[in-house]
């Protein structure tokens, strides 16, 4: 067997175990299994020395990596308007397994996903490595992938009677070596006990004033749940993210987070955690014993 057609049949190994997570329900499983089959793909369509695949096959690699990444972000977030069914994604189960015979159209009319690199959970922390060790060695990465531009800021949810919902505003961030960051910006997001996301993830634009150990980002978030309708263990996190040439990739520098008995109207200053970002709030370690925080502003705007 080729060497191509191993690679295809690992994809589809890996496509079926994501689709048969998902249809056992268990969706943290199946969440990592798309993300990480994404990755895999779209590093075959951004690999400019592979002639194993024609153009043609790579685009269709590519809308399969956006098919993943659609069907993981309905996973994460119930309430999302473009659901991405099951059902759907099962389709394209003989196009991966037929990738270097299939001719017919695409059955999704959906577009490759934008060149930049898909790290899937867990992995950045070893992408790390891997580029350090290249470095080490002299080889030096050939890839070039640009920043993401952020900035999905979400609208204030519609007000409900006798419900409250919760705006953070996201004034500055004590950072070292703040004066060093490269395009930074912070990624929000609602995770439940077991770090499922309970809310679509949210990026601030990037922070443009810096002072002394500061970066400025006074910037509102509207928090996309109720208050009332977070579960109990639900916790609120800010992942500060930077951009490293030398490694040509955005990378989390340390986060933070907020648990359900610290909403309250007025001012609040939350430590600073070193990276990986622990959801689980299992391994927690302070990124310094300097007095260097997050900044945060809390408004609840409750409809009586």
């Amino acid at each position: 067997m080729s060497d191509v057609n191993r690679t295809v049949q690992k994809w589809h190994a890996s496509f079926r175990k994501g689709t048969d997570f998902d249809s056992w329900g268990q969706l943290v499983e199946a969440i990592d299994e798309y993300q990480i089959l994404a990755r895999q793909l779209q590093k075959e369509v951004q690999s400019t020395n592979s002639s194993d695949f024609t153009e043609e096959q790579k685009k269709n690699l590519g809308k399969i990596a956006t098919c993943l990444e659609m069907r993981s972000a309905s996973l994460q977030c119930t309430q999302s308007k473009e659901e991405f069914k099951l059902e759907d994604l099962k389709k394209l189960e003989l196009i991966i397994q037929n990738i270097l015979t299939y001719n017919k159209e695409f059955p999704f009319d959906v577009q490759p996903v934008p060149l930049r690199k898909i790290l899937a959970p867990g992995e950045e922390e070893n992408l790390e490595l891997e580029v350090e060790d290249d470095a080490a060695a002299g080889a030096g990465s050939t890839e070039a992938f640009p920043p993401r531009a952020p900035g999905t800021l979400l609208p204030r949810l519609p007000s409900e009677p006798g419900m409250t919902l919760l705006t953070l505003r996201i004034e500055k961030i004590g950072l070292k070596d703040a004066g060093q960051c490269i395009d930074p910006y912070m990624s929000i997001s609602v995770k439940d006990v077991n770090g499922v996301d309970l809310n679509p993830m949210q990026d601030t634009p990037v922070a443009t004033r810096k002072e002394d150990t500061y970066i400025h980002f006074n910037v509102d978030v509207e928090i996309q749940k109720h208050v009332e309708k977070l579960p109990k263990g639900a916790a609120i996190f800010f992942e500060f993210k930077h951009y490293k040439p030398k490694k040509r990739f955005t990378s989390t520098k340390c986060f933070a987070f907020m648990e359900m008995d610290e909403i309250k109207p007025g001012p609040i200053v939350i430590e600073l955690y070193k990276k990986p970002t622990d959801f689980k709030r299992k391994k927690l370690q302070l990124l310094t014993k300097k007095p260097l925080y997050l900044h945060l502003h809390q408004t609840l705007h409750k409809d009586s």
